[in-house]
This record gives structure tokens, C-alpha cells and sequence, in this order.
């Protein structure tokens, strides 16, 4: 058990309808009154989030969750195999597991599996991984006005816009966060 005084973003809750991972934290304390604690919780199981107070002091617990690094093997129609770096025992995740960090998963990469209960809870990836262009149209200079952009496909399915100077071929650096193209990668 813990307080709300005590507790940060990033850390999961265990409440009565489910977890819930805190993805903002903001301590209040108005003129009158008593102190209290406003949060945005993401369910762990919906992915919804919602907004909820809490009385500053109040108990609530704080689930124990266990990160485990794991390198990604393969696919297999809607699981994916990953294998634990440590006891190389072999674990496969549903696509509903790993949800839309499927689009980023390339052979042999290292991500973090959280699992509460011995129940994995999704895939934390890099902040940015580097992937191969599989398809690129060329760039024609004189379809700008400024700063020209391009959809490109990677090796994983996924689309995305980038300058017109890369090519089919090369390797880019890609934000997991948001999708976004950041640089040519190595």
C-alpha cells in the first residue's frame, strides 16, 4: 500500500475495476479545503482513459510489475514469439498483447515485456528503431514547394512519410512514439 502523495506517472495502480497505468499526476490545494490528488489514469486492458481524484493521502495500491528484456524471433499469423535474453525460454503474445507495436518489430529486436501475475501486459519498444525501406517511390524535385515528403513502405508493413532524397534500400530511424520519421539510420 501506498499514498497518493507518494505515487508518479508511469506507475500502475491496481484498483477495484482493473489497472491503471498514471499518465498525469497533479497535486491540488485549493484556498479552502482540503488537499486533493487529480490523476489521468490508461486501463491496462482497454487502453481507455479516464480521469479520477483521489484524497491527497489516501491509500492505494500499487501493482508490482516486472520488466523483462526479450528479443523479438517471428510472427506467426497473429502471435509473435519473443524469447527472454536471460533463460532463453520462448513466450508468444497474441496481437491483442502487443497491440500497435507490432508495426515496429523487426527479426532480433530487444524490447521490454511488463507482466504483472505472471500475465504480460504489452510491449514497451526503443524510442526510436531503425528499419529497412522496402518500397520507395523516386522523388521528383519540381513536385514542391518547400520541404517535399513522400510515403515510404518498411520492412514491417508500416508507412511513412519521408524526405524525398531516401530510397528504397536504406535504413531510417523511426519514433515509435509517434510514427515520425527522425533521420537516415546506420
Amino acid at each position: 500500500m501506498s499514498t497518493t502523495n507518494d505515487v508518479r506517472p508511469g506507475q500502475v495502480l491496481d484498483l477495484d475495476n482493473g489497472l491503471f497505468q498514471i499518465v498525469d499526476y497533479q497535486h491540488v490545494k485549493p484556498g479552502k479545503g482540503k488537499a486533493f490528488v487529480r490523476m489521468k489514469l490508461r486501463s491496462i486492458d482497454s487502453g481507455s482513459v479516464v480521469d479520477r481524484t483521489f484524497r491527497a493521502g489516501e491509500q492505494v495500491d500499487v501493482a508490482v510489475i516486472d520488466r523483462r528484456n526479450y528479443q523479438f524471433l517471428y510472427s506467426d499469423g497473429d502471435n509473435f514469439v519473443f524469447m527472454d535474453s536471460e533463460t532463453f525460454n520462448q513466450v508468444e503474445l497474441g496481437a491483442a498483447v502487443v497491440g500497435s507495436a507490432a508495426s515496429y518489430l523487426a527479426d532480433a529486436m530487444e524490447v521490454v515485456v511488463p507482466t504483472y501475475d505472471g500475465t504480460p501486459l504489452g510491449v514497451d519498444l526503443p524510442a526510436s528503431v531503425n528499419l529497412e525501406v522496402t518500397y520507395a517511390e523516386p522523388g521528383v524535385k519540381g513536385d514542391r514547394v518547400s520541404g517535399g515528403t513522400k510515403p515510404v513502405t518498411l520492412q514491417t508493413g508500416l508507412v511513412v512519410q519521408v524526405p524525398l532524397f531516401i530510397e528504397q534500400g536504406e535504413r531510417i530511424k523511426v519514433d515509435t512514439r509517434s510514427g515520425e520519421y527522425i533521420e537516415r539510420g546506420s
